[in-house]
């Protein structure tokens, strides 16, 4: 009998840098400004996946392959008929992944598995909506791109170019952020030589968190409150006398700003309302002053997540659907993640730190 591998934590990534001091952020050794100025979605997919800029033919091909896949395989289609119409979309997402019968016993996962995630997720998502919202499925258009085809799936009408380019830089900018919370919990469930789809399954269960990918609605749910630009300074005030939670600012990766929130900021200002955008930039103001204020010793600045949840309103996503639009964006990463993760496996087991009484004897405690 061979003995098992000495369990380890993980660690080393080739696929995403992260210089939190620095502010920096690389995809396979490309700065994050550069990627989102010259990639689509799909090649990123193909980038994350591969390790290489793609070149015409490579990205002709990721293409292909993403839309020859977007339709569900017959055991996804019957746990949807089987869905209670008010699930969450995002528990729905979760569910739905799990009976991907053909990604799901196997192991280890491959990359035709990791681009059938990836293709899938936009058809399960928009499926899941439109049936929470007793509206009538609308089919892949396989003229349209990947970020397209999503938004014409869950809107029933074609996007504005400038809405799926917006959302488009908003899947690039999401698409992996190096090990966390999720990706944290697919590379641990796929050490144990588990599947891809229980992996994704435990991943979407971390990202639904409003600590990771569900804050995006808390952050429009505080603009609501706020109200108007004249209100701004005396919400936050009263907020943060009462101890309460400005969502959107604070990263536990960056001691400057996300570089993601600096491109974000200005992407969303091109599709969301000038209102709208207007009380987004003054809370921001506010905000990063009062914090500043309160907090010295404790750099919090803009994350992901605010501008993010400006541009998904601007693109006209309904609130239900921004968690598991980070996770659709996200399928990439976990992809990539999955694939280096099973090539050189080993079981993923942190140490633990102790806290509890010291070795005691039972006889002691009569």
């Amino acid at each position: 009998m061979n003995a098992s591998p000495e369990p380890v934590g993980v660690g080393d990534t080739a696929i995403t840098g992260i210089d939190g001091g620095r502010g920096v952020l690389t995809y396979r050794g490309f700065r994050i400004e550069d990627v989102v100025a010259h990639l689509g979605y799909e090649q990123v997919v193909r980038l994350l996946l591969s390790g290489h800029r793609p070149d015409e033919t490579e990205t002709q091909e990721v293409q292909s392959e993403l839309r020859a896949r977007r339709d569900l395989p017959p055991t996804v289609e019957r746990v949807l008929e089987s869905l209670p119409e008010e699930t969450p979309p995002i528990d729905g997402l979760r569910t739905t992944v799990s009976a991907m019968d053909d990604v799901a016993r196997v192991y280890p996962p491959t990359l035709r598995e990791a681009l059938e995630l990836v293709a899938r997720g936009p058809t399960l998502v928009a499926r899941l909506f439109r049936q929470s919202t007793h509206a009538s499925f609308v089919a892949p258009d396989q003229e349209l791109g990947h970020v397209a085809n999503y938004l014409w799936m869950v809107q029933g009408t074609r996007p504005p170019p400038e809405r799926v380019r917006a959302l488009e830089r908003y899947f690039v900018l999401l698409g992996d952020h190096g090990i966390s919370a999720s990706t944290f919990a697919l590379r641990i469930v796929l050490s144990t030589r588990s599947d891809l789809a229980s992996a994704v399954s435990a991943a979407l269960g971390a990202l639904k968190g409003p600590l990771h990918g569900g804050a995006p609605p808390e952050v429009l749910e505080m603009l609501d409150a706020v109200g108007s630009i004249d209100q701004v300074e005396a919400w936050i005030d009263r907020t943060l006398d009462q101890r309460g939670r400005l969502y959107g600012f604070g990263h536990p990766t960056y001691r400057v700003e996300d570089p993601r929130a600096t491109l974000l900021r200005s992407f969303a200002q091109e599709v969301a309302p000038p209102d709208r955008y207007a009380l987004a930039r003054r809370f921001e103001e506010v905000a990063l002053e009062r914090l500043t204020q309160r907090r010295p010793d404790q750099p919090l600045f803009t994350n992901v997540d605010f501008y993010g949840a400006v541009l998904l309103e601007g693109v006209g996503l309904p609130r239900p659907l921004f968690t598991p639009t980070f996770a659709l964006a996200r399928t990439a990463g976990w992809g990539a993640h999955a694939l280096e993760q099973v090539a050189q496996n080993r079981l993923v087991r942190p140490p633990e730190r102790y806290t509890g009484p010291s070795p005691r004897s039972w006889s002691d405690e009569t």
